[in-house]
């Protein structure tokens, strides 16, 4: 398989501002835009504005990973990817992250030029998934999900952050490099309304480890609980957990609304970080 150079985050200023990842859902049932992008031509021109936007990363996906979802074969992920990821090779310069926890999907998405996995089972879904990571050495997100054992007791920040790095020891067994791998705390994944807001409040203990982290809290349903607003109806309350992940340093925002986010980040980057682009 012939890899594309490896793509270097830390050039697209990760470390010193907080990257903002547009969600790109190939899809007809996602929980937030199912089945508005799930056309071809569609999912193109929805990428393409979005970078346009302000995207530094797209994440396209294939398989939704809401409450409920139908989970779709490995060939059938492949043909929705697969024309979608081609083309905007093509299209955009910015690095393409596949949102998948299968392996083979992984490694084909790879060999078309995706510069980046994310895996919302941080490698337990898939057992060949360290493989292709240590084999392709792309960058990788490991996702923490509790969907299987929701709603854990205790202190959920320093839980998350240890299950994290048992799950790093275990990829790095693989010969996955401590310098791939971006850390996701799993907001929505299993947790309480409760837990997910002191996950969000907590990226700075997970830094704390010198992993970056990554956190997606787009129209996710703890925003619906406090507000009681519908998904399509989200955008202050996604602003708001943005705007915090950002201050509390958060590397990259996994987002649906760039354009807004995007503002939101740089700002809060402006005064935390003191950084301002040139």
């Amino acid at each position: 398989m012939q890899v594309r150079e490896i793509v270097d985050l830390h050039k697209l200023g990760m470390g010193k501002k907080t990257l903002v990842m547009g969600i790109v859902n190939v899809t007809p049932d996602s929980f937030s835009d199912g089945g508005q992008f799930f056309d071809y031509n569609k999912a193109i021109a929805h990428a393409i504005s979005l970078v346009e936007s302000g995207a530094d990363i797209l994440d396209i996906g294939a398989e939704s990973t809401r409450p409920g979802h139908q989970p779709v074969t490995l060939e059938e992920e492949w043909r929705r990817l697969a024309p979608v990821l081609r083309q905007l090779r093509k299209e955009v310069s910015v690095p393409l992250s596949l949102d998948s926890y299968k392996a083979e999907v992984a490694h084909r998405a790879v060999a078309e030029g995706v510069d980046i996995i994310n895996d919302v089972w941080g490698g337990l879904a898939d057992e060949h998934m360290y493989d292709v990571v240590a084999t392709t050495g792309v960058p990788y997100v490991l996702m923490h999900n509790s969907t299987l054992k929701p709603h854990q007791t205790g202190d959920i920040v320093t839980l998350v952050r240890d299950e994290l790095l048992n799950l790093v020891a275990k990829a790095e067994e693989k010969g996955v490099r401590r310098d791939q791998i971006i850390l996701d705390p799993g907001v929505g994944f299993g947790k309480t309304v409760q837990q997910n807001m002191q996950l969000i409040n907590g990226v700075d203990v997970l830094r704390s480890t010198r992993f970056p982290v990554l956190l997606g809290t787009s129209r996710k349903s703890i925003i619906g609980h406090v507000l009681g607003l519908a998904v399509d109806d989200r955008l202050e309350g996604t602003a708001a957990t943005v705007a915090l992940s950002a201050i509390r340093g958060a590397d990259v925002v996994r987002v649906h609304d760039v354009k807004f986010m995007a503002r939101i980040v740089a700002m809060c980057d402006a005064m935390v970080r003191s950084y301002v682009p040139s």
